[in-house]
């Protein structure tokens, strides 16, 4: 499958199987992470993946989402601002945004596995924190469920090319 078909192939999924997801899958998933680009190849980010039930449904209070606890695993990426590059001209860490691009590595990479993710970032920080006993330099930035889907969500209205690009 092309990368531009599998773009357009992936989906939000709130619903999940119960069916468990391979600890091969998983691995690759977290490859794909791994690989991603970031800011002088400074990697600034930690993934945890939370299979544990208990765990995920703790976690739900500061997600204020059930179904995040539905799919068979959590992930969860945090970043280490200290380890991310840091512009010179106007001091932006760039902490968060190689988070981001590895979070687009891991979520294409399940949609190659079948799989379904739900990107979310609104959830408190400090539950999360205490949840999963994080130290001090990682943070949460944010998550998905990973789990076989149990819905095939219709593709979302997009704006259209013109309205978001500029050609000069």
């Amino acid at each position: 499958m092309s990368i531009y078909d599998l773009i357009d192939r992936r989906r939000s999924v709130r619903r999940y199987q119960e069916t468990p997801v391979s600890s091969e899958s998983v691995r690759r998933i977290a490859e794909a992470a791994r690989l991603a680009p970031s800011a002088c190849n400074n990697q600034p980010w930690h993934l945890l993946i939370v299979r544990d039930p208990q765990t995920r449904r703790a976690l739900f209070p500061g997600a204020g989402q059930a179904w995040i606890a539905a799919a068979p695993v959590l992930l969860v990426m945090c970043s280490r601002p200290s380890e991310a590059w840091v512009r010179r001209y106007d001091g932006k860490n760039h902490a968060d945004i190689d988070v981001a691009i590895a979070m687009e590595h891991l979520v294409l990479a399940a949609t190659e596995e079948g799989l379904g993710t739900c990107w979310i970032c609104a959830f408190d920080p400090q539950h999360f924190r205490d949840v999963l006993k994080l130290p001090a330099d990682l943070e949460p930035v944010a998550a998905t469920p990973l789990g076989v889907p149990d819905e095939a969500p219709p593709a979302r209205p997009r704006k259209d090319l013109e309205s978001l690009v500029t050609w000069l």
